[in-house]
This record gives C-alpha cells, structure tokens and sequence, in this order.
C-alpha cells in the first residue's frame, strides 16, 4: 500500500481560492479511480489544506499522479507548495 500524507500550502488568498474551486471534481475524480483506498483533503487554516491518501500499490498510486498531473487540478494548483511525505506500508 502506497499512503500520502501532508499539505497543501498555499501563498495568498486567491491561490487558496483556485482550491477551493477546483477541489470538489479533483476529490471525485480520486475517489474514482482504481486503486485509491481513502482520499481526502481538509482545511486546516485559511491557507493550508491537511492531504491524506491511500492506494492500493505503487501502480496505482502512480496512475493517479500522471492523471492528476494532466487534469484541470493540475494545472489549476501547479504553482502551489506541496509538503508530502510518501510512504509504502506493509
């Protein structure tokens, strides 16, 4: 298993904005996709979201990143600062 932790950091107002805005389909997407056990993304602060993921296994977990990578979220939140640390377990 392939789990994902950290955050999302953003610099100002309307960084965070982008977010907000483009969170809603980019969590859907995930959540749809095969391989993720568990996706979720929190605020916890103005300008700072808690991530935490979990996919069934670095084929997965890698998928979701080149999706992720060439989808609106992508592009919406490229130049945001991401703090992750990525772990495999078990």
């Amino acid at each position: 298993m392939i789990e994902l932790t950290g955050r999302l950091i953003c610099a100002d107002a309307a960084e965070a904005e982008r977010v907000r805005q483009a969170l809603p389909e980019h969590v859907a997407l995930t959540r749809a996709e095969p391989g993720c056990l568990s996706f979720e993304v929190e605020p916890c602060g103005p300008l700072v979201w808690r991530v935490a993921e979990r996919f069934t296994d670095s084929a997965a977990f890698e998928a979701h990143q080149k999706r992720m990578r060439e989808s609106e979220w992508g592009r919406t939140t490229s130049g945001i600062k991401r703090d992750y640390e990525i772990r495999e377990i078990g």
